[in-house]
This record gives structure tokens, C-alpha cells and sequence, in this order.
């Protein structure tokens, strides 16, 4: 049984940063694509940074320059840093991943951008 844990999430300021992680345990082998997504209230969760074996990193507009994804390989852990962050963040931050010819979702954590 695979399963992702997360964390990092919580309460910050305004041009604050955090630090997302996430792990994978269990029988995962062949992880393919590693990424982040996140839901606000009454909107659809989105793609934030997404990162390819090799190391390509993708992310929307909204958080380029902001964002940065890495991955850990040899642990199973992808990272999210995630700086300046303004209210607009303000979410719940899901891990994914896809190995094995699956795709795997992590429990969430909560982002909040607040003063």
C-alpha cells in the first residue's frame, strides 16, 4: 500500500515562505512525475509546480518565480518552497504523484497567507 504524508502547511504572514514536503512509503518504485496541487474554497484544485524524473519543472504563471519544486529521488520526497507568498495562496496543498502507471494523492495540508 503506497502512501504520501505531508507537511509544512500552516499560518503565515503575507510575503512569508514555507516549506511543503511529502514523502512516499510502501511498495513505490518507478515514481514518474512528482507534483503539487492546491484547492481554495468553491474553486477547482489547480497544478502549481510539477517536476519529471529528469529534474523539468513546470509551473502556471501564478507562482512562477515564487515556487520552486525539487525532488529527492533516492528518499521519495518531492519539496515545495514556496516564497512571497501573498493571500491568494491560501489553500489546501496536495502532493501527487505517478509511479507504477498510478497516480497517488496525499491527504493535504493547510496553506494560509494572513495578516
Amino acid at each position: 500500500q503506497v502512501q504520501l504524508v505531508e507537511s509544512g502547511g500552516g499560518l503565515v504572514q503575507p510575503g512569508g515562505s514555507l516549506r511543503l514536503s511529502c514523502v512516499a512509503s510502501g511498495s513505490i518504485f518507478d515514481i514518474n512525475y512528482m507534483g503539487w496541487y492546491r484547492q481554495a474554497p468553491g474553486k477547482q484544485r489547480e497544478l502549481v509546480a510539477g517536476i519529471s524524473r529528469r529534474g523539468t519543472t513546470n509551473y502556471p504563471d501564478s507562482v512562477k518565480g515564487r515556487f520552486t519544486i525539487s525532488r529527492d529521488n533516492a528518499e521519495n520526497t518531492v519539496h515545495l518552497q514556496m516564497n512571497s507568498l501573498k493571500p491568494d495562496d491560501t489553500a489546501v496543498y496536495y502532493c501527487y504523484i505517478a509511479a507504477m502507471g498510478s497516480e497517488y494523492w496525499g491527504q493535504g495540508t493547510q496553506v494560509t497567507v494572513s495578516s
